[in-house]
């Protein structure tokens, strides 16, 4: 595998609704996500097509040296990554996730008002697709369950 293409999971977010999404050092994924895992807005986050908010951790490291308070967890990410090229990371993509687990990009996820702290000026939109192709985070639907602990390889699968 290219070095591009292979990375490894950075941190795995949990929370009881809304964000920040809480480090957990192992998860179990089933159809809809991690288990026990909830959003404070069900009818617009989650589902079986948005059962996991993935980012790149070097973008948030990015957002960080450009001025904006966001740390890991705070954009309500289930899975960060690192290791991979985030431009590969479009919809129709597969991301293998240690022995068990295989995710498919969806969608571009949209930015809603409840980051808006984590961001310079409320700037939220720093990481709409639209605005800063590249810079948003994308939702997975699941394809194969399992358990996932931190440090887990990740391979894109094309």
């Amino acid at each position: 595998m290219n070095d591009d293409t292979s990375g490894h999971i950075f941190q795995i977010g949990f929370s009881d609704g809304g964000v920040p999404k809480l480090a957990v050092q192992q998860a179990e994924i089933d159809a809809l996500g991690v288990k026990g895992d909830r959003h404070n807005h069900p009818e617009v986050h989650g589902g079986p097509k948005a059962a996991l908010c993935v980012y790149a951790l070097e973008r948030i490291v990015s957002l960080q040296a450009e001025g904006h308070p966001v740390f890991p967890g705070a954009l309500g990410e289930n899975l960060i990554i690192t290791g991979i090229d985030w431009s590969l990371v479009t919809p129709g993509a597969r991301l293998r996730l240690g022995q068990e687990v295989l995710l498919e990009v969806t969608q571009y996820t949209s930015p809603c008002k409840t980051i808006m702290p984590y961001f310079t000026d409320g700037d939220y939109g720093r990481i709409s697709q639209n605005l800063h192709p590249g810079w948003s985070r994308v939702y997975t639907r699941v394809l194969q369950p399992g358990v996932i602990r931190t440090g887990d390889r990740v391979t894109l699968e094309g």
